[in-house]
């Protein structure tokens, strides 16, 4: 018999699935994936290595360009529900970031991926393409990733979306995931991922479906109580149970799409934003230079139900707002992936404040124009 949790949470999978049966599903075998290479550096070994970065190009002769950045553990489909509202006004650029799906990276999870480094493959596309303006719209990881392009390149990162998490400034100490988990305790996964990142790569390997199904659930479908807390195990929380529930928000295709890519590298370079090497090396970056204020437009969506953290919380214990003169915060409904679990809410935001930035930018008449890029990062 099937404990109550996976029965609860089967019902809610159907019926969420249902409710948005009402929709197009999201066809992401339909998108013609291109690939471009890019200048990528091990730490390691020290040595330049060529990477290759995997993305979907749509509606390139719009006026206007939005970069899509994923976060973990994602790819580029997972924009799925945005990509449908938004691909008839906006060019939309959707990367599989580097170590994800069929992205390469230079081989050394644990200092040659840092924020940096991402911001980086993103401004190698956006160079081959020579568009001088985007919005970066990012989710989790992929908002600090957004959040650190517009602090290093504001004149190509216009504006920023960050969707779920905060921006994480580097104005502070530097803080590590033990530390981190004392003060939230939903991050101890973090700690297995820093300090067992060997053994973390091979659990999450031994059935990437298990995992993925296991970490990307929502409030009505959500994981077990102990999920997220334990600093030797990522998926354990799940043990016990022998099939778990499929991924909600997702068709039956989209999930084994979603899994087939998954499967392309494994988890075996994507947990470069737990890395020591990696978050040490962003933060130094970052807080060397000192420019931690990011003068563009910032629209801040938090969910209110995440049981990773309360990232309002987070948010204003931060100060984040200190260092984002133009920012809009919304709050919404959802656990961390609200852009899937709560697509038609996100979307409306979304859109009122695009709205909102092509009002500002006729204004100003700011419509156009073309900038060169610097080479320095």
């Amino acid at each position: 018999m099937l404990a109550p949790i996976t029965q609860l949470t089967i019902l809610c999978t159907l019926l969420f699935r249902a409710s948005n049966a009402i929709s197009p599903a999201f066809n992401p075998r339909s998108y013609h994936l291109q690939t471009i290479n890019c200048k990528g550096f091990n730490r390691a070994s020290r040595q330049e290595v060529p990477i290759s970065i995997d993305y979907v190009d749509i509606s390139p002769d719009a006026n206007s360009t939005i970069l899509m950045v994923h976060g973990w553990p994602s790819l580029w489909s997972t924009w799925g529900y945005q990509i449908q509202e938004l691909k008839d006004d906006y060019r939309l650029i959707v990367p599989d970031i580097r170590g994800f799906g069929g992205s390469t990276s230079p081989g050394d999870v644990q200092s040659s991926g840092t924020l940096g480094d991402v911001v980086g493959d993103l401004v190698c596309i956006l160079e081959h393409y020579k568009v001088d303006h985007v919005v970066c719209l990012g989710h989790d990881w992929g908002a600090e990733v957004c959040y650190e392009a517009a602090r290093r390149r504001p004149d190509v990162f216009t504006s920023v979306v960050g969707i779920t998490v905060p921006y994480l400034h580097a104005a502070g100490p530097f803080i590590d995931s033990a530390q981190l988990a004392m003060y939230m305790p939903r991050l101890a996964y973090q700690v297995f991922f820093e300090t067992r990142t060997s053994a973390a790569i091979a659990e999450l390997n031994k059935d990437i479906r298990r995992t993925l199904r296991g970490t990307l659930r929502t409030v009505n479908s959500p994981p077990p109580d102990s999920f997220l807390t334990s600093k030797e195990t990522f998926i354990g929380a799940w043990d016990g149970i022998f099939e778990i529930p499929a991924i909600p928000f997702f068709t039956e295709d989209e999930e084994d799409y979603f899994v087939e890519r998954f499967s392309i590298q494994g988890f075996n370079d994507t947990l470069i934003f737990y890395t020591h090497g990696n978050r040490y090396g962003t933060w130094q970056a970052a807080h060397t230079q000192g420019n931690h204020t990011i003068s563009q437009p910032v629209l801040s969506i938090l969910p209110l139900d995440d049981p990773v953290a309360d990232w309002v919380f987070a948010a204003n214990f931060l100060k984040s707002a200190e260092f984002l003169p133009q920012l809009t915060t919304k709050t919404m409904p959802g656990a961390h992936w609200p852009h899937l679990e709560h697509p038609d809410v996100l979307n409306s935001i979304l859109r009122d404040w695009l709205s909102g930035l092509q009002v500002q930018a006729c204004d100003s008449g700011n419509v156009g124009g073309t900038r060169a890029f610097s080479d320095e990062l």
